[in-house]
């Protein structure tokens, strides 16, 4: 499966009044991560629209498991596999570089959809890459 690893520090901003990461920034991560693997393929989001096909999210899911904190740093590993010529899964894994502690996993499903929002079939570059 293709996979990717991205970086990010957590900003003050995505912190509660607790100190910890707020949940829903967990999903905005899995958003910037899986940017990161199609453009590590050669491909982006932008390409993609340009080319007719949208992906937007049917499923989301993401599991807790250890606090992430203002200022850790964190990784966001990220693998994606095709579920049938319309449908792809991502799943992520967020760890704390300080202790490989996995903050977080998670995963997404996304349709592939034709610029009327009609089901479409996924362009043979991603499906190759992905299958």
């Amino acid at each position: 499966m293709p996979a990717s690893t991205s970086t990010l520090r957590v900003r003050y901003a995505e912190t509660d009044k607790m100190g910890v990461v707020y949940y829903a920034n967990y999903f905005v991560w899995f958003e910037v991560a899986r940017a990161d693997l199609l453009r590590t393929l050669g491909w982006s989001y932008r390409d993609m629209e340009l080319a007719g096909v949208t992906l937007p999210v049917i499923e989301a899911h993401c599991d807790y498991r250890r606090p992430a904190r203002y200022d850790d740093e964190l990784e966001v590993r990220t693998e994606g596999r095709m579920l049938s010529p319309v449908r792809m899964e991502f799943t992520y894994e967020v760890l704390r570089r300080e202790d490989g502690a996995i903050a977080a996993s998670g995963r997404t499903v996304h349709a592939a959809l034709d610029l009327a929002g009609k089901p479409c079939r996924l362009p043979d570059r991603i499906r190759q890459v992905f299958a």
